[in-house]
């Protein structure tokens, strides 16, 4: 702990012995210059993260709208100094209207179905049992998104293992697999994957990542079970039992019409990848139709129509669906509270992170795939994903290269294509703040009572049993 404490602080300190002003581009400040300091308020967010559960867990837990309020405040008024009130206003608004509204209301949608979805039966967390859930569920996630596969497997596989005392390794390698690496397939398993497709990359392409990700399951299945298989002996050793008297001879689910409600949700995302790209949501200009909020400020009517879809899906998930089936699945609001609070501050403070990300990518000096798959992967690992997947999709179109897919950025070669979506789909894993699933399912399994590891020590499970596997990816298929 003290020595990533240090390595903080350094690339803190880092941060601030930089060059204070860096050109910004593809922003609304894009005619200025962006302070370096202005990704304070972000860093000082992901360490109120990462130390407060360990310091005040009780006082962090009741005061958490109030710190994150506070960050965005000492972003907010120095932005405002540095640009102007009106586009220190554009940006938060662009910020909440284009990005953490289709965030939190999809991720609001997938948690109330999920919700009214609970499984029972005879099965009981063993080794096995749980290998063939993480399977199932990786690959279940390039069909209904990374989100939606981590909302409808996270309960059942906590329910299958309550009986244990080690189980948290478990959660880890769900986050690992089905939150992350299993959305890598389609365009609907993962946001940069869709913006991809947005922008000319085929719906299909994405399956040339089949032999990657099966690589990658193979190898971390094949630690997930000895890892288990030892923390199943000792838990069986100190008396623990299953509460069950046919093992695996009975299975069902309860409220499956629900998995209509789901598909409308994953038809809704399509929809908004789908629409933008039509003639009738287009003006004259080629712009988006919308509603116009502010300045540039847009709220697009494929946004709208996805924000309804999805509403109205989970209000008919709970209208349709018993009560019993709630209680069953000992369902709350407070995971969800906790990632709307948590989130909002996080999508606000890295704006200008995101801005100097834009402003230097492309002199960067990254041409190669493994130096792609590493610059993609490592900072997606704490912002947002989508927009580094995009920045760097932007960067390989510019290198003026031959071959490869035609996109609306230019030519991207395969390789180049492949270590960028890998890059940004994967790392994710990296940290809590990675994915927009990984927090919700460390919430929910909190909430659950499967002791989660805090920031800091998830860090250090992905450090001890990802990054290996990314070295590998590598040397495999990046060199």
């Amino acid at each position: 702990m003290k020595k990533i404490l240090t390595l903080l602080g350094t690339f803190f300190m880092v941060m601030l012995l930089t060059p204070t002003y860096v050109w910004a581009a593809e922003s609304h400040a894009s005619a200025m210059q962006v302070p370096v300091w202005l990704c304070i308020p972000f860093a000082g967010l992901l360490l109120c993260i990462a130390v407060m559960p360990l310091l005040r867990a009780e006082w962090w837990e009741a005061h958490q709208p109030l710190v994150v309020f506070m960050w965005i405040i000492l972003l907010v008024v120095p932005f405002a100094i540095v640009y102007g009130a009106g586009d220190t206003f554009e940006t938060v608004l662009e910020c909440i209207v284009n990005d953490y509204l289709t965030f939190i209301v999809l991720l609001f949608g997938l948690f109330c179905v999920s919700g009214n979805i609970t499984v029972g039966g005879d099965f009981a967390g063993s080794p096995r049992v749980n290998a063939c859930l993480l399977a199932l569920g990786t690959l279940l996630s390039s069909c209904i998104g990374t989100t939606g596969a981590s909302m409808l497997m996270v309960r059942p596989v906590i329910k299958m293992n309550s009986w244990r005392k080690r189980k948290r390794h478990i959660m880890v390698f769900f986050i690992f697999l089905i939150s992350n690496m299993g959305g890598c397939l389609t365009p609907i398993g993962d946001p940069p994957l869709l913006m991809g497709f947005m922008r000319g990359v085929p719906f299909f392409w994405s399956m040339h990542l089949l032999p990657i990700l099966i690589f990658n399951l193979v190898i971390l299945l094949f630690v997930f079970y000895h890892l288990d298989k030892k923390a199943y002996r000792k838990d069986i050793a100190e008396g623990r039992k299953p509460d069950i008297s046919r093992p695996g001879t009975e299975f069902y689910i309860e409220g499956l019409h629900n998995i209509i409600f789901l598909i409308m949700i994953v038809g809704a995302v399509i929809l908004s990848g789908v629409l933008p790209g039509m003639s009738a949501f287009q003006d004259a200009a080629g712009n988006v139709r919308g509603i116009h909020l502010y300045g540039e400020v847009t709220l697009t009517l494929p946004a709208l129509i996805e924000i309804v879809i999805i509403l109205l899906a989970a209000f008919l998930s709970f209208k349709t669906t018993d009560s019993s089936i709630r209680t069953k699945n000992h369902f709350t609001w407070g995971a969800i509270k906790e990632v709307a609070v948590l989130f909002i501050g996080i999508f606000i403070t890295m704006q200008p992170a995101l801005m100097l990300l834009k402003s230097v990518g492309p002199n960067l000096g990254i041409s190669e795939p493994y130096q792609m798959f590493w610059a993609t992967g490592a900072l997606s690992s704490f912002l947002d994903n989508t927009p580094t997947y995009l920045v760097f999709l932007t960067t390989a179109g510019t290198l003026g290269l031959t071959g490869g897919i035609t996109t609306a950025l230019g030519q991207i070669p395969v390789n180049l294509l492949e270590a960028i979506s890998c890059g940004a789909v994967f790392m994710g894993a990296n940290t809590y703040i990675g994915n927009a699933p990984n927090f919700m399912v460390k919430a929910i399994s909190d909430e659950n009572g499967v002791n989660m590891p805090s920031f800091f020590g998830y860090i250090l499970w992905s450090l001890a049993f990802l990054v290996p596997v990314f070295i590998l990816d590598m040397l495999v298929f990046f060199l």
